[in-house]
């Protein structure tokens, strides 16, 4: 007896909860016209969170060591990440709390770690921000 899980070309989910389309195993897909605009801002500031921190070396045991470590790139991304976060602000809700903070802690570790700190109000993202003591 043949196994039909294996021999069907049918395009319907094998799984009763998947929808076609699907893959076996994975996360579904969703139409980003359906993700509510709170969760792509959310999304975009996690990301430039995570981002953030491997550039200045976070993840490492010795950051300076990391050979992800790259001040340059970390302080365009504190930037944007900045402007997003202000810019978004009324549209965060609880949200905007943990993500400031988050922020604040990044352009802390920025200036922690270069051997000549910017001015208060000069580092990244402190134009949108207000400088971060």
């Amino acid at each position: 007896m043949a196994d039909e899980t294996y021999a069907s070309n049918s395009s319907a989910p094998h799984e009763p909860h998947m929808q076609p389309g699907e893959i076996e195993g994975e996360l579904p897909v969703r139409e980003l016209a359906e993700i509510p605009s709170i969760e792509v801002i959310s999304r975009a500031a996690v990301m430039l969170l995570s981002a953030g921190a491997e550039k200045l070396g976070l993840s490492a045991e010795q950051p300076a060591d990391s050979p992800h470590f790259d001040l340059d790139e970390a302080r365009r991304i504190i930037t944007a990440l900045a402007g997003l976060i202000t810019a978004s602000a009324e549209y965060l809700g609880p949200h905007a709390a943990p993500l400031r903070d988050g922020l604040q802690a990044l352009q802390r570790a920025f200036r922690e770690s270069s051997a000549y700190p910017d001015p208060p109000g000069q580092g990244p993202g402190e134009k949108y921000t207000g400088p971060v003591h």
